[in-house]
């Protein structure tokens, strides 16, 4: 039967809050942590650094990735080259594009050859994943991120682009495959089922998944069944 415990896939867990990221940082199905200028800003942090550091200072094995925040490609090598001076275990989200569509790629490439560890985000074609693999260093350990969720909301079957995007990564044995946006538990498995090095979870899925991977559906079943009854009940329905 499933479980965190022991799947083949990397378990990432995705998130902003400091507590939360701590508390899962302490779990062994936890393998590595990721953030974004998107999930601190919800979660009300205002200096970056500050953050990054309070994290570091517990996060100090496994991975973590931390995303630059600039549209420009110089401050962009800026912010990334001294965000991976805080830690060995620090991964540096570049964009696969800027704002204007511009690719961040030549900028991937410089920062691979000089010993960053990136992990190129918001990737959503085949095309992008080609182009990201060949910016990459074949010494330098890399994170390949695809949005597999955001790919499944436009209609389409993201488990056919994560498998062929895995047999594009095998020109860098380095780089990692990362299934991005998870969107339900069955997301987890799907990524598992294709190959997928990691997947990312944010912190509310992470706890569902925690409850509910490998459930017996009768008992779920039965626990649905006493939910409605339950509400019926403290919501005084008569007829």
């Amino acid at each position: 039967m499933p479980s965190l415990n022991n799947l083949r896939v990397k378990i990432y867990a995705d998130g902003a809050d400091l507590s939360g990221m701590v508390e899962l940082n302490s779990r062994a199905y936890i393998q590595g942590l990721t953030t974004n200028p998107t999930l601190m800003h919800k979660a009300g942090i205002t200096d970056y650094e500050a953050f990054a550091r309070e994290v570091l200072s517990t996060v100090t094995t496994k991975p973590l990735s931390l995303e630059v925040f600039s549209d420009d490609f110089p401050e962009m090598k800026r912010q990334a080259l001294r965000i991976a001076s805080w830690g060995s275990n620090v991964y540096v989200k570049i964009p696969i594009t800027n704002t204007r569509g511009q690719s961040s790629l030549p900028l991937v490439s410089e920062l691979a050859s000089a010993g960053v560890k990136v992990n190129v985000t918001a990737i959503l074609t085949l095309d992008q994943v080609r182009e990201t693999v060949a910016a990459l260093s074949e010494a330098v350990p890399a994170v390949v991120s695809v949005f597999a969720g955001r790919i499944a909301d436009t209609g389409v079957d993201p488990m056919p682009v994560m498998r062929a995007a895995k047999e594009l990564l095998r020109e860098r044995p380095q780089a990692e495959l990362l299934w991005a946006s998870v969107r339900e538990v069955l997301n987890i498995i799907q990524a598992e089922e294709c190959g997928c090095d990691i997947v990312t979870v944010q912190h509310d899925l992470l706890a569902k998944a925690a409850k509910l991977l490998g459930y017996d559906l009768a008992a779920l079943s039965l626990e649905t069944v006493k939910m409605f009854a339950a509400d019926a009940a403290a919501a005084g329905f008569r007829l």
